[in-house]
């Protein structure tokens, strides 16, 4: 997003919700910067500097604001922005803050060197991107110490600091306050059930969450996942680190989802909520995709009818993975129900103090290659897909990491044996945040496409999806709210 100054200050001044995470702005005179919706009283337009990021405010000298508390505001990253190496880079650097990794490992995952990256950071947000995980990872701090019950080390810890005395330093010459401070003023809502850790992720306006949840229920992995009237959850296990369970509800009031994690180690709860939000594409800023979808006439009147529909993600892109090949050529309840079977006979148990309906934990790569799948109903060409794809990311040769190009990844996948475009794709778009993925071949895709009830080619399906570029993905999700919209209304008339 280019800052606009005019438009910007119209935003702040009417405190518009739509605009909350697109920019930030700091006030001279008080050295603190703000959300847009930060209800402090409206300072005069001659004291205000706009920031496209927050580690640009922090890097210009002001202090996070204590009342709308920046470090909650909804991401910015729906794939439009005027890099995709950038956004790509910031997808990972959101997920670890650097915390795995350097400036050079980074840039190998884009594709590109580290210099260049560099260059691109300061070029289009205004800092490097060591600035901006460290700036992310103390206001990530500052979040958990305002919003959970973590003590002032368990925040350091998960967010990545490597001492107390190094997140001490930094986070009050950041914030202007110690930690403990932070601590003290912090208003912790009560959690449910005595949840280890409760936070709040917030989005802004509109989300469909009937409609989320619609989509992933019968896509659901029995025994991993549960959706019921209260919201969504699962099993989930960090390799390396923490395992338990989640559950994400809405609370529209607040344009939030409360985020509730029971574990036992807390080490990794900035993965964790990331890992939500891309799920769930809380970083979305769906005005600029609604806007380019309606200039087709034949997407205009679904999204005008579904504005609020957000892109269906992944919690982990390797069990989606296995879910994806599993769904070739059978019907969604069929793979449902062997994804399943596969995390009940290879996956590990979970503990009694779990939810009834939460069960196992899906099966990692190096428990697939101990795992027995030929007595589960799944055929010998799928069975030795299956493995090949293990095989392949135990070995590195494919890399299911978030932040990859799309070409470069369906190019790479598609040369496995077993697996076509559409799985890629498909994968690309619910797995990898790749928002410019489109299954041009599915049959959803196909019948909202077809004119006089003759279904495109895949080559037509392309050619006709190019004009939706960068939101391809966007746009299949509309093809088949359509397609549904068609079968109804064929039922209705016979």
């Amino acid at each position: 997003m280019t800052l606009d100054r005019k438009i910007c200050s119209r935003a702040r001044l009417a405190r518009d919700r739509h605009f909350d995470g697109l920019f930030f702005f700091g006030v001279s005179s008080t050295g603190i910067f703000c959300r847009p919706v930060c209800p402090a009283p409206i300072a005069s337009e001659e004291n205000v500097t706009y920031f496209q990021t927050a580690t640009a405010a922090v890097e210009a000298g002001y202090r996070p604001c204590l009342r709308c508390r920046p470090e909650s505001a909804p991401g910015n990253g729906n794939g439009s922005g005027d890099s995709s190496l950038v956004e790509r880079a910031l997808a990972i650097i959101r997920e670890d803050g650097l915390s795995e990794g350097t400036i050079e490992d980074l840039a190998q995952k884009v594709g590109t060197g580290s210099r260049n990256l560099r260059r691109l950071f300061i070029h289009h947000l205004g800092a490097t991107p060591v600035q901006i995980a460290n700036v992310q990872r103390t206001l990530f701090a500052k979040k958990l110490l305002s919003e959970t019950h973590l003590t002032v080390t368990q925040a350091a810890m998960a967010a990545g600091f490597g001492s107390l005395r190094q997140f001490n330093d930094v986070f009050r010459e950041m914030c202007g306050h110690t930690p403990s401070q932070i601590r003290k003023q912090a208003h912790v809502r009560d959690t449910r059930s005595g949840a280890a850790c409760a936070l709040y992720l917030c989005y802004r306006p509109d989300f469909d969450w009937r409609y989320m949840l619609e989509f992933m229920k019968p896509r659901l992995i029995p025994g991993v996942e549960q959706i019921d009237d209260i919201g969504y959850r699962r099993t989930f296990r960090i390799k390396g680190g923490s395992e338990g369970w989640l559950e994400v509800i809405d609370c529209p009031e607040r344009h939030t989802l409360k985020l509730s994690i029971y574990a036992d180690v807390l080490d990794d709860v900035m993965r964790i909520q990331q890992r939500v939000r891309v799920m769930f594409d809380l970083e979305a800023n769906l005005e600029p995709v609604r806007e380019h979808l309606k200039q087709d006439e034949l997407l205009r009147e679904i999204v005008n009818e579904y504005p609020a529909v957000r892109l269906p993600g992944a919690w982990d892109p390797f069990e989606f993975a296995m879910r994806a090949i599993l769904g070739q050529q059978i019907s969604v309840k069929a793979a449902t129900t062997l994804a399943g079977r596969i995390a009940s006979s290879g996956g590990k148990k979970c503990a009694a103090s779990f939810p009834d309906s939460l069960t196992h934990f899906f099966p990692a790569p190096e428990e697939m290659v101990q795992a027995d799948i030929s007595r589960l109903g799944i055929t010998g060409k799928r069975q030795e897909t299956i493995r090949n794809l293990v095989e392949a990311v135990l070995s590195g040769a494919i890399s299911l990491d978030r932040g990859q190009a799309l070409d470069s990844f369906v190019e790479t996948f598609t040369a496995m044996r077993g697996i076509g475009p559409w799985t890629a794709h498909y994968l690309g778009m619910r797995a990898l945040g790749l928002t410019d993925a489109f299954p041009a071949s599915d049959l959803g895709v196909r019948k909202a496409l077809a004119i006089n009830s003759k279904l495109p080619s895949e080559r037509e399906a392309n050619s006709r999806a190019e004009q939706w570029r960068p939101w391809r993905a966007y746009a299949a999700l509309y093809l088949w709210k359509l397609a549904e919209k068609k079968e109804k209304q064929k039922e209705e008339n016979t």
